[in-house]
């Protein structure tokens, strides 16, 4: 039995290309390339019913690596925590002081960009520790 490599992760929000922007700066990805007779995105939009327009976005890791993130429009709003979420990976590799320093720095610059800092998560170590955020719609995320 083969085993699947990979995946998308789907994110409900109420303005998709405004969180696939973010999540573009938060992870170094981009929006992939128009469908084909497209010049961009927003002439491909156009094209669709208006109830439709607008109504999703996604961004992929240019090296092709990292799973494909889809952003669809939904009607309610966020009410309970995420029972998935997002860690993203910034202290990978550092330990003790620098760790924390690297995650802190990786704070201020996600805070720059419509994120919220929740809270620190202090673990058995400095080494496990992390900080839970929120995005630009309340989504948690973690930053490790």
């Amino acid at each position: 039995m083969g085993s699947i490599k990979k995946f998308q992760v789907t994110f409900d929000c109420a303005e998709p290309e405004r969180v696939a922007q973010f999540w573009c700066e938060v992870l170094g990805y981009v929006p992939p390339p128009p469908p084909a007779g497209f010049a961009t995105w927003a002439d491909y939009d156009r094209t669709l019913p208006a109830e439709n327009q607008g109504a999703a976005a996604v961004c992929v890791d240019p090296t092709g690596e990292g799973p494909r993130l889809y952003f669809q429009r939904v009607p309610e709003g966020k009410v309970v925590k995420n029972r998935v979420h997002l860690c993203v990976r910034a202290g990978t590799g550092l330990v003790g002081a620098e760790r924390l320093a690297a995650l802190e720095a990786e704070c201020t610059r996600l805070v720059a960009l419509g994120a919220v800092r929740f809270q620190l998560l202090e673990a058995d170590g400095v080494n496990e520790s992390c900080i839970v955020m929120q995005d630009i719609e309340g989504n948690e995320f973690c930053l490790d």
